[in-house]
C-alpha cells in the first residue's frame, strides 16, 4: 500500500475543496459515452450503474480518508450510465428515406432557419401512407415561397405539402453531428415546403397556453418598439429571435455581443440581482420590516420567484434552464445563510444540469457558460485574498466590470473559436460598452415595464429599454465595422477541447502549486490546435460537391448547391470566403459534366449531371479515382482489379462524407481515406429506425 501514500497525501491536502470535482468526473463519464464508436448495450450500461453504486458503498465503508479514490471512478461510471440511459429515454421514430407529400401537425415552436426563412417545429404529426407507430414524433419545416396567408402561433394545427428527410449526420468526418442533436431533441425529420401552409384548426384549450402568451408578448414588443430594437427586446424577454435580421445577427457575432441574445446566465443574473436589490431597498426603507424580518432571505425568495417566471416566459430552453439552475443554487444559499457565490455552488449547478440533460455537456452553451462562471469565481476569490486588491470605493464597479469582461472573454474565447470558427478581436471593447447598459438600463426597464403593465404604464419601461437596446445595436454595428474585427480559425482536433477544459479546471480548482500543471495542459491543447491538419480533399455525401485544399484555400466544385456542406467546410478550414468565392479558386479543371484534379500525383475525376454513369467507362483507368454523383450499378467500369478506384453514391450512403489526405508513400500509394461513419461510429442516433413502405 506504500504506492498509495502519495495520492492519499495529495488528496488530504485538497480536503474541503473536492466537491467541485464531482461534475468534472461526472462529465468525464458522459464525454466517454459520446466518444464511444459503438453503442453500449443495456447490459454494459446496467453494469456501469451497478459498478458506480458498489464503489459508492465501498467508499462509505472504507472511510473519508480513502473514499475519494473510489468515488472518482464511481462518478465516471455514473456519468457513462446516465448518458446512455438518457439517449435511450429520448428515443423516437425517425425517417430513413426522403418523403414528399402531405404533412399535418401542431406548431410547438417558431424560429428562423439559416437561410432566414420562418421555420416551424410540429408535433402530433400525420404523414400520408405512414401509420402512427412509424411516424416521427416531431418534424421541423422551413417555409419558403409565399406564406402570407399563414400567421403561425403555437398550438395551431396546419397542413402543407412538403419535403422531409432524415436528420443529416456530419458534413465531414469529425464535424458537427446534427443527427445527434436532433436525436436528443426528438426530431425525426427535417425539411421544407414551397407551397402555402394552411391552418386546419386554431389553438384550443389550455394546451401550449404559455407558448401562445409568449408569441403574443413577442408580437406586442415588436409593435411597441419597431425595428431591430423590438426584435432584440423580444429575443431577450421571450426567446423569440424570428424578427432579427441576418445583418443584425452578423454584427452582434462579429462584435462578440451575440451572447446578449441568449437568455443565459447574464440575463438571469441581472434580473435576479435587480429584483433582489430592489426588494432589499424597499424593505430597508420600512423600519419595522428592516428590524424584524430577514430581509436578505425574503429578497432572495422574491428574486428566485422572478427567475422562475422569467424561465417560464422565455420558453425554458436548455440555456435558460441552465442559467436558472445556477441562479437558484446561489439564491438558495442566501436563503439558507450560506455564501452564495462559491465554486461549490457552481459545481452543484453543473451537477443538476448534467443530471437533467447529460447531452448539454457537448454543446457550446454549457461549456462557455460554466467556463466563464468558474473563471470569474476563481479570479475574484483570488483577488479577495490578495492584499494588493484595494481600490477606492468609487472605482470598484468600473474595475470589477473591466476584470469581469476580460476574464469571461478569455475563458470563453477558446470554446467560441472551436465551435464557431471565429474570434472577435474587439469583443472586450464592445462588452465594456454594452454589458453595463444591459444591467443598468435594459433589464431594470423590462422589470419596470412588467410592474407598470397592469396600470397601463408599460410604455415607460419600454421606452427606456428602447434607448438601451439602440445603444447596444449601435455599438455592435460600429465595432463590427472595424478593420480586422473578426478573424477565422480552423476547427481543432477532437482532443483539444477535453484537454483545454481539463487544464482550465485544474488551474481553477486544484489547491497548491501543482495547479500550475493546468498551464501545461492549456499549452498542449493550443499546440495541438496549431498543428491541426485539414483534409486535402472533402467529398459530400451526395457526391455532387468536392473541395480541394490549395494555396489560396479550399477550391469548391460548384458555386451553388450543397450549401450547408460548403459553408461548414469553409468555416472548419478557418476560411471566411463564401461558396461563390471558393468556387473560382484554382486547382479544379472543369469540363462539361466533370471536374478533373490531382491529389498529390493521384488523378481524380468527378462525374455529375445527366449521363454521368454512362461516361464512367470513358474515364475509368487504372490508377484513376472517380467520384460518381450517381450509383454505378452494374457498369463494367465499376471496379475490376485493373479498373479505377470508384466512389459512388451507394458507397457514400454507407460511409457518409469522405475526407482524403495525400498518399504517404508517394505516387504509387493511394490517398488515405477517413469516413464520417467510422469517426461517428455505430450509435443509436445514426442507426436506421424506419424503412420505406
Amino acid at each position: 500500500m506504500r504506492w498509495l501514500s502519495a495520492p492519499i497525501a495529495a488528496l488530504e491536502a485538497q480536503r474541503g475543496h473536492l466537491f467541485p470535482w464531482v461534475p468534472v468526473l461526472l462529465g468525464a463519464g458522459i464525454g466517454l459515452y459520446f466518444q464511444l464508436r459503438r453503442e453500449p448495450g443495456a447490459a454494459l450500461l446496467i453494469a456501469a450503474g451497478a459498478g458506480a453504486l458498489l464503489l459508492c458503498l465501498a467508499a462509505w465503508r472504507i472511510g473519508p480518508r480513502l473514499a475519494p479514490i473510489l468515488l472518482a471512478p464511481a462518478l465516471v461510471l455514473a456519468g457513462l450510465a446516465l448518458a446512455g440511459a438518457r439517449a435511450h429515454h429520448v428515443a423516437a421514430v425517425k425517417l430513413s428515406y426522403p418523403y414528399y407529400g402531405p404533412i399535418e401537425g401542431r406548431i410547438i415552436a417558431i424560429d428562423r432557419s439559416q437561410s432566414d426563412r420562418p421555420r416551424l417545429t410540429l408535433d402530433q404529426v400525420v404523414l400520408a401512407r405512414l401509420p402512427p407507430a412509424r411516424t416521427p414524433e416531431r418534424v421541423r419545416i422551413s417555409l419558403h415561397g409565399d406564406q402570407r396567408a399563414l400567421e403561425p402561433v403555437p398550438g395551431m394545427r396546419i397542413m402543407l405539402t412538403g419535403h422531409l428527410s432524415p436528420p443529416r449526420g456530419p458534413v465531414e468526418p469529425g464535424g458537427f453531428d446534427f443527427q445527434r442533436m436532433a436525436w436528443f431533441a426528438r426530431l425525426g425529420a427535417v425539411g421544407y415546403t414551397r407551397s402555402p401552409a394552411l391552418a386546419v384548426a386554431r389553438p384550443e384549450g389550455s394546451a401550449l397556453w404559455l407558448d401562445r402568451f409568449r408569441a403574443r408578448l413577442s408580437a406586442g414588443l415588436q409593435k411597441a418598439i419597431p425595428g431591430d430594437a423590438g426584435a432584440f427586446a423580444a429575443a431577450i424577454l421571450t426567446g423569440d429571435r424570428s424578427g432579427l435580421r441576418r445583418e443584425t445577427l452578423a454584427a452582434l457575432r462579429a462584435s462578440n455581443l451575440a451572447h446578449l441574445l441568449a437568455i443565459s446566465g447574464l440575463h438571469m443574473g441581472l434580473l435576479a440581482g435587480f429584483v433582489f436589490a430592489a426588494l432589499r431597498l424597499v424593505m430597508a426603507l420600512i423600519p419595522p420590516l428592516a428590524l424584524h424580518l430577514p430581509t436578505a432571505r425574503i429578497a432572495a425568495a422574491g428574486a428566485l420567484a422572478a427567475g422562475a417566471f422569467y424561465l417560464a416566459l422565455s420558453g425554458g430552453n436548455v440555456a435558460t434552464e441552465r442559467a436558472f439552475v445556477m441562479v437558484a443554487v446561489m439564491l438558495m444559499a442566501v436563503i439558507l445563510g450560506r455564501r452564495a457565490i462559491t465554486l461549490r455552488a457552481v459545481a452543484l449547478a453543473a451537477v443538476i444540469v448534467l443530471l437533467r440533460r447529460p447531452e448539454a455537456l457537448t454543446g457550446p452553451g454549457f461549456q462557455m457558460s460554466f467556463a466563464a462562471t468558474v473563471a470569474l469565481v476563481a479570479v475574484f476569490a483570488a483577488l479577495r485574498d490578495w492584499r494588493g486588491w484595494r481600490w477606492p470605493r468609487a472605482l470598484r464597479p468600473i474595475v470589477a466590470g473591466v476584470i469581469s469582461s476580460a476574464v469571461a472573454g478569455a475563458a470563453t474565447a477558446p470554446f467560441a473559436a472551436a465551435h464557431f470558427n471565429q474570434v472577435a478581436h474587439f469583443g472586450l471593447l464592445a462588452n465594456l460598452l454594452s454589458v453595463p447598459v444591459m444591467g443598468v438600463l435594459v433589464i431594470p426597464a423590462a422589470v419596470i415595464a412588467a410592474l407598470l403593465w397592469p396600470l397601463g404604464g408599460a410604455w415607460i419601461g419600454l421606452g427606456l429599454m428602447r434607448l438601451g437596446i439602440a445603444w447596444i445595436l449601435a455599438v455592435a454595428q460600429t465595432v463590427a465595422g472595424f478593420d480586422g474585427a473578426v478573424s477565422h480559425v480552423p476547427a481543432p482536433p477532437a482532443a483539444v477541447l477535453p484537454i483545454l477544459g481539463l487544464g482550465g479546471l485544474w488551474l481553477a480548482l486544484w489547491q497548491g502549486r501543482a495547479r500550475l500543471g493546468g498551464m501545461a495542459a492549456l499549452g498542449l491543447a493550443f499546440l495541438l490546435w496549431a498543428g491541426a491538419e485539414r483534409p486535402a480533399l472533402l467529398v459530400s455525401e451526395s457526391g455532387r460537391l468536392v473541395g480541394l485544399m490549395g494555396p489560396q484555400g479550399r477550391a469548391l466544385g460548384k458555386a451553388r448547391g450543397d450549401g450547408f456542406s460548403a459553408r461548414n467546410w469553409l468555416e472548419n478550414d478557418g476560411d471566411g470566403a463564401s461558396q461563390k468565392e471558393a468556387a473560382v479558386r484554382p486547382g479544379l479543371a472543369r469540363g462539361k459534366g466533370e471536374i478533373r484534379f490531382r491529389l498529390g500525383a493521384v488523378p481524380f475525376v468527378q462525374l455529375f449531371g445527366k449521363g454521368a454513369r454512362a461516361r464512367l467507362d470513358d474515364v475509368c483507368r487504372e490508377g484513376t479515382w472517380v467520384i460518381l454523383a450517381a450509383e454505378a450499378g452494374t457498369s463494367e467500369g465499376a471496379g475490376g482489379p485493373a479498373k479505377c478506384h470508384l466512389i459512388d453514391t451507394a458507397m457514400l450512403a454507407r460511409t457518409g462524407p469522405l475526407a482524403l489526405y495525400p498518399p504517404p508513400g508517394g505516387a504509387a500509394a493511394g490517398p488515405v481515406i477517413v469516413t464520417a461513419r467510422e469517426v461517428s461510429g455505430d450509435r443509436i442516433w445514426n442507426a436506421a429506425s424506419d424503412q420505406r413502405p
